[in-house]
């Protein structure tokens, strides 16, 4: 399974931005998907979560700005971005958990796409 992430950009504090990531493979199952960031000189850190029946889960310093969803039948996740502000400058990654043929459990990780909220 692999995972390749877009939507990075260069965006003004308030503008909005989508990030897309597509899972790629064969015989797989996706669970969990998330999106996390990890800013220069700080941890990586969960951003917003999204459960293979549709549950989510978000930081709280983007509740309300970011809404995280999936399309199960393309196998993507994507994370709309609004109203961002400077600190939202990151490196944005996105995650899967599955399932696949073996049955294996695995975890994988995309190649990130940088976020960039100029003030």
């Amino acid at each position: 399974v692999q995972l390749q992430a877009s939507g990075g950009g260069l965006v003004q504090a308030g503008g909005s931005l989508r990030l897309s990531c597509a899972a790629s493979g064969s015989g797989f199952r996706i669970n969990d998907m998330n999106w996390h960031r990890q800013a220069p000189g700080k941890q990586r850190e969960l951003v917003a979560g999204i459960s293979s029946s549709g549950s989510t889960k978000y930081a709280v310093s983007v509740k309300g700005r970011f809404t995280i969803s999936r399309d199960n039948a393309k196998n993507t996740v994507y994370l709309q971005m609004n109203s961002l502000k400077p600190e939202d400058t990151a490196v944005y990654y996105c995650e899967a958990d599955y399932i696949d043929p073996a049955p294996v459990v695995g975890r994988v990780w995309g190649q990130g796409t940088l976020v960039t909220v100029s003030s």
